[in-house]
């Protein structure tokens, strides 16, 4: 669930000299490769099939990892969740890296993953998905859940549709600033989701037939015209893609908003453009920009920028950078992961005021949460923050961005971040990492399963650290190593 990150850096990867050898570690979990095995709870080299060289990594999904090579392979391992859900949708990974067959010899330039649908970008600019069907465009677009023959149309196609129905969905409002009872209220919800989820699991696998009801092949998505693709990001269930002039195109579950559509639009099947710029309002905490003096009146009601530069997907939640380093977000917002003051969910592209006048330059969304760094390399998070996934140091959730001031920070510059459902990690300019929040599987790579509330360093020697990418329950950090 990261951010599309830096064309110049992707470039510069590119250009990177042949006497370094790029090494991939990963730790934390993915329960379906050979589940008896412990997590790994410190930074452990992934072994690279013969013949290839590693060129980037993409975090991955629920129980599989993904990385690139130099020859443009999508590289992937792990398989299945405890309950083989993953395994039916997302397609069959094995626990040895292997290239992922896809029906184009293009080289694979850019990739990500949602809970269990995949995504992935060619160098020609065009567009390969699968995993689950809800996930892959079909042409269809199915209205607000608040129709009945609809819903219950989809329900027949697909028991996972009726999981993660946000209260905010049902007609629930709540404002206000941070506080401990949306984690009482979510806590709740989530126990219900689990059992949802589990039950839609337990359907799926009661039928003989559920890798072909739930699962779809890679497909080419199908864009206008002279559109090409630059970067994608992938949600629980949503999918955003950017393409190379700066529009950003939807598709997917978009109950919530995530889509930004300006409606509760239960199944976006088939890409739509996202409106950002033009039509997108200032948030709640339009005044209080105003008052700090970032946003003059005169400014009116237009976002700054021309045109997105980097995108983001959470778990019902989405965020994108304009070339300004104006932020915004839409979709759900329960925990106040869309930094807009209040809990309430954003149908529509809304820009973070309170973030106005700093140039924000990166993002990553987590299940409940969003991080983005600034360019003077200052870290921001906000939503939930129930394993302190945003490294505040206590677990109240936040509705505005916090600024991370712990001493631990002083004098970093964060330059990459990325987050994965319940933590977060950051690269700084003088290649250190440091994680934190959930560590219930050794995420982190702190060398236990304990969860941070504060940013804490990894230990990383005999390398040079250059990207970081979160998986669900997993991290992948890309390094360079001298040969």
């Amino acid at each position: 669930m990261n951010g599309d990150g830096d064309k110049d850096r992707d470039q510069g990867m590119k250009m990177e000299e042949a006497s370094k050898q790029r090494v991939v570690y990963m730790c934390g979990y993915l329960p379906g490769a050979l589940p008896q095995r412990s997590p790994l709870l410190s930074p452990t080299t992934v072994r690279l099939p013969p013949n290839y060289t590693w060129m980037d990594v993409s975090g991955g999904g629920c129980g599989f990892a993904m990385a690139i090579s130099v020859s443009g392979k999508l590289i992937t391992w792990g398989s299945t969740d405890d309950l083989g859900q993953s395994y039916l949708t997302s397609g069959k990974h094995g626990e040895i890296p292997e290239p992922f067959p896809l029906p184009t010899e293009a080289s694979i330039v850019k990739a990500a993953a949602g809970w269990a649908h995949c995504v992935a970008v060619t160098d020609s600019g065009e567009v390969y998905t699968w995993g689950w069907k809800e996930c892959v465009p079909s042409g269809k677009i199915i209205g607000d859940k608040d129709s009945s023959s609809e819903k219950n149309t989809l329900e027949r196609q697909s028991p996972f549709l009726t999981d993660q129905v946000s209260p905010r969905s049902l007609g629930e409002r709540s404002s206000g600033g941070t506080g401990s009872g949306n984690d009482a209220r979510g806590g709740g919800e989530e126990t219900t989701k689990r059992r949802r989820v589990s039950a839609a699991k337990q359907v799926a696998e009661s039928s003989a037939s559920g890798d072909e009801n739930l699962s779809a092949l890679p497909c080419l998505v199908t864009l206008n015209p002279g559109i090409r693709i630059a970067s994608v990001a992938a949600g629980g269930r949503h999918t955003l893609a950017l393409s190379d002039t700066g529009q950003v195109w939807g598709w997917g579950y978009g109950g919530e908003g995530q889509l930004g559509l300006g409606s509760r639009m239960r199944m976006v099947s088939s890409p739509h453009p996202v409106p950002c710029i033009d039509s997108s309002p200032y948030g709640n905490d339009r005044s209080n920009a105003i008052s700090r003096g970032s946003l003059g009146e005169e400014q009116g009601y237009r976002v700054p920028g021309n045109y997105v530069k980097s995108i983001a997907c959470g778990g019902r939640h989405s965020v994108v950078i304009t070339d300004a380093g104006a932020i915004l977000t839409f979709g759900w917002s329960l925990y106040g992961q869309c930094g807009q003051g209040c809990t309430d969910d954003e149908l529509s592209p809304v820009c973070v005021s309170s973030l106005l006048g700093i140039r924000i330059v990166g993002v990553a969304a987590g299940l409940w949460h969003t991080v983005c760094i600034s360019a003077d390399g200052d870290v921001y998070a906000f939503g939930g923050n129930q394993f302190g996934q945003l490294g505040t140091g206590i677990d109240q959730p936040e509705t505005l961005p916090r600024l991370l001031d712990s001493p631990c920070l002083e004098n970093m510059h964060a330059n990459i971040v990325s987050c994965g459902a319940r933590h977060s990690a950051i690269i700084t300019e003088d290649s250190k990492v440091f994680c934190w929040g959930w560590n219930k599987y050794g995420q982190l790579g702190l060398g236990d399963a304990n969860d941070r509330n504060i940013p804490t360093e990894v230990t990383m020697e005999g390398c040079v650290p250059k990207n970081v990418a979160c998986g669900w329950w997993h991290t992948l950090l890309l390094a360079e190593s001298p040969t």
